[in-house]
């Protein structure tokens, strides 16, 4: 399973839309309004790399309100469990 964050530069008028219509597509898990250098984050749960490269370029890209995009692949996930454990060190 290849996870991917894209993070999405759009058309002020158009992030809602945008953001709707990128949650309609295939392989987008989920969808966020953010603050930030960034309006939107696409997060993207495929089998491959060529299936996100796919949706990337040939799917998201086309929508009107995208102006820019950063995709960042995940190379491992750290469950929230390991993450308490790992702030919570000396807090006893």
């Amino acid at each position: 399973m290849v996870t991917a964050f894209v993070l999405i530069s759009a058309k002020r008028d158009l992030i809602p839309e945008t953001a709707q219509a990128l949650s309609a597509l295939d392989g987008v898990a989920e969808v966020y309004s953010v603050a930030g250098p960034f309006d939107i984050v696409a997060v993207i749960r495929v089998r491959t790399n060529e299936e996100l490269a796919d949706l990337v370029t040939g799917h998201m890209l086309k929508l009107k309100g995208i102006e820019r995009s950063e995709t960042l692949i995940a190379f491992r996930a750290v469950s929230k469990f390991d993450l308490e454990r790992m702030f919570s060190i000396g807090m006893d």
